[in-house]
């Protein structure tokens, strides 16, 4: 494909020769069209990896697994023609932004998937019910998140950078376990086939071809590396094993439309909810750096209504998501990078890409695709993809001063420690829980717990900074990413 990168020199940093900012641009049709599956592309895998990971630890259908991929990028491309177009004075940052499902609520979520107090008359029934109620968090959390988002500027004191890292980096680890599993082929190692060698041995290809394209493969082929890896593996399954069932994509009708509460109304837990809300904080200081950073790259100076707008529009996104059977939603980063290695500043350009994964919800054939990829391929992705996510927790946390301010080493160190309790200990709060037991969701999970301790462990060791700082270090944060 070939892509044209628009100049970013000074001349071009606050208008075009035609007086129009580059965001606000609107480049010829096939321009837009080429450089919108572009953006498409490069956040694919990301985007149909959280519907696979809940489905399956739902254990639901696969018509119900393909149905959850759908909803998700039919929410992907409305919540991006908000964010990107802008919707009325309280919606949308208007940059080119492409939005997706967080990988942050995917731990709250599993613990909703595990939580043994959602339980119905069958394992169908409790499977649904656990769905619903992630949806019923998600609305929940989305509406939170559009109340407070004005409010972000005053919350960012008590989530500096040592906070951030360690709750990602928990995170990260957490979704690893998922990550192995699905490498040894079964997600749970009851099952017979559980690290069959030629499971192993199909997730191990797949994460070599991933780490061979990023080595040697330059440019927009080697940003959707983890795509490619998935694509190869899945066609080697298919040609040489026989080992992908296609049937299910033959038997998916071409075109079907996806309606709120599909799956049956929401269900509200209020421990739940608690836990999506304090990941959406996290992820609105995610997406506050982000921000920050795209308008760097693109030249457009952004006003604290800007911003409000921006995040109000991750609150809108998990809302439509938890309605329109899906999950909660943020801008994703690689997407930010990608306008800045292109230099193409349009807004437009991630419109389309929008419109692109509104039409690309509404084909059910391509969530029976996804959703009939092996286990095992999943697996050689996800432990890169998972371990990215841990990796960025790190990454955010070498921003962190530890040499000169050696409570932040203890922050890190209890924080993380107390968030492992839950992965290396489950029995471990047993006696609390039995005594309490609306206690069980928060102990077993280890980001709340994180969390918790992390922000306690901060005010009482370095106190809360300034807002001006915490801006500051939302930007050196989100700069570092890409």
């Amino acid at each position: 494909m070939t892509v044209t990168t628009a100049s970013a020199g000074p001349e071009t940093a606050t208008a075009t020769s035609n007086g129009v900012h580059p965001v606000d641009e609107v480049l010829a049709p096939p321009k837009l069209a080429a450089l919108g599956l572009q953006h498409v592309l490069v956040m694919y895998a990301g985007a149909i990896a959280v519907p696979l990971i809940i489905g399956r630890a739902l254990k639901l259908p696969p018509e119900q697994i393909a149905l959850l991929i759908n909803a998700d990028l039919l929410a992907c491309g409305i919540v991006t023609i908000i964010q990107s177009l802008g919707v009325t004075p309280l919606f949308g940052i208007r940059l080119p932004v492409m939005m997706g499902v967080t990988f942050v609520a995917v731990g709250p979520m599993l613990a909703i998937a595990a939580d043994p107090n959602i339980v119905a008359a069958t394992p169908e029934a409790t499977a649904t019910l656990k769905l619903l109620t992630i949806f019923g968090s998600a609305i929940a959390a989305g509406i939170f998140t559009i109340l407070v988002a004005p409010l972000l500027s005053y919350m960012l004191p008590l989530f500096p950078p040592v906070v951030t890292g360690s709750i990602i980096l928990i995170i990260g680890v957490s979704l690893m376990r998922v990550g192995v599993n699905w490498a040894a082929g079964a997600p749970v190692s009851s099952i017979p086939t559980y690290g069959d060698l030629f499971n192993l041995g199909m997730a191990a290809f797949v994460m070599l071809t991933i780490l061979v394209i990023t080595r040697w493969v330059r440019g927009f082929f080697g940003n959707i590396a983890v795509l490619l890896g998935i694509i190869v593996g899945s066609l080697l399954c298919f040609f040489l094993f026989d080992t992908m069932n296609m049937k299910k994509v033959d038997a998916a009708p071409a075109f079907a439309l996806i309606y709120p509460f599909q799956f049956g109304m929401p269900v509200f837990n209020i421990v739940h909810i608690m836990t999506m809300c304090i990941v959406m904080i996290v992820v609105m200081i995610e997406s506050a750096g982000m921000f920050l950073a795209l308008g760097d790259i693109t030249g457009k100076k952004l006003d604290r209504d800007d911003m409000t707008r921006g995040l109000r529009t991750d609150g809108l996104g998990t809302l439509i998501g938890g309605v329109m059977n899906t999950f909660p939603y943020t801008s994703f980063s690689q997407n930010v990078g990608l306008v800045g290695v292109t230099g193409v500043r349009s807004r437009w350009v991630t419109v389309t890409g929008g419109v692109i994964m509104v039409i690309m919800g509404l084909v059910p054939k391509l969530g029976a695709l996804a959703e009939s990829i092996p286990l095992y391929v999943l697996g050689g992705a996800g432990i890169v993809m998972f371990g990215m996510v841990a990796a960025t927790g790190i990454r955010i946390l070498s921003d962190v001063d530890f040499k000169t301010n050696r409570f932040n080493l203890f922050i890190v160190a209890l924080s993380v420690g107390f968030g492992l309790i839950p992965l290396v200990a489950p029995d471990f709060f047993k006696k609390v829980v039995a005594v309490v037991p609306s206690l069980g969701p928060i102990l077993h999970s280890g980001i709340l717990l994180t969390a918790f301790v992390a922000v306690l462990l901060n005010v009482f060791f370095n106190g809360v900074q300034s807002r001006e700082a915490a801006a500051a270090a939302a930007r050196r944060t989100s700069h570092g990413s890409e």
